[in-house]
C-alpha cells in the first residue's frame, strides 16, 4: 500500500526485523510490500506488508509464490479485504502456516494458523502471549512488544 501511516510503516517494518532474525543464516528470505505475492492457479497477485519464504525454488525475481508466514498491518481502507479476500487467498497457499493481521491504532492481532493436520485455528495472544509461529523448521516466536516496539499506543 503507498503512502502508508507512520505507524503501519512502522509495525511491518518490526514485523519484517523480527521474522529476519529468526531465520538468520538460513536460505529464507524476507519481503515487505514491494514484493508481489502471486496466487496459483487463479493468476491473482497482491502486495501483502510483509512475508517470509522459505521455500528454495521460489525464485522468480518480481513475485513469490509460497510463503510461510504472510503479516497485514491493518488500515481503515484495506481491514475489510485484508480480512476476506487476502484470508481466502492466502489460505489456499500450501506454503502458508501463519496468518498475522495486525491493527495499526491500537495493541491487537489476530492470526490464520495452520495446524500439521491441515485445519486452520484463529485466535488473538494476549498482552503477555508469545506467539509461536513455524516455517520449514524455523521456529519463530512474537510478541506484541515486537510488533509494536517504538510505538505508543
Amino acid at each position: 500500500m503507498s503512502g502508508a501511516s507512520d505507524r503501519h510503516i512502522k509495525i511491518a517494518l518490526n514485523a519484517a526485523f523480527q521474522l529476519r532474525a529468526a531465520t538468520r543464516g538460513s536460505s529464507c528470505g524476507v519481503y515487505v510490500s514491494d514484493m508481489k505475492l502471486k496466487i496459483g492457479p487463479q493468476n491473482s497477485f497482491y502486495y501483502p506488508d510483509v512475508m517470509l519464504v522459505c521455500e528454495n525454488d521460489d525464485e522468480h525475481p518480481h513475485y513469490k509464490t509460497a510463503p510461510c508466514v504472510v503479516v497485514e498491518v491493518l488500515s481503515p481502507s484495506t481491514a475489510v479485504i485484508d480480512r476476506r479476500e487476502k484470508l481466502m487467498a492466502y489460505r489456499k497457499l500450501p506454503s502458508l502456516t501463519a496468518y498475522l493481521l495486525v491493527e495499526s491504532d491500537r495493541r491487537h492481532v489476530e492470526y490464520f494458523l495452520r495446524g500439521d493436520d491441515g485445519t486452520w485455528r484463529s485466535g488473538t495472544p494476549g498482552e503477555n502471549d508469545m506467539l509461536n509461529l513455524d516455517c520449514a523448521g524455523h521456529p519463530i516466536s512474537l510478541c506484541l512488544d515486537d510488533l509494536y516496539e517504538y510505538l505508543a499506543l
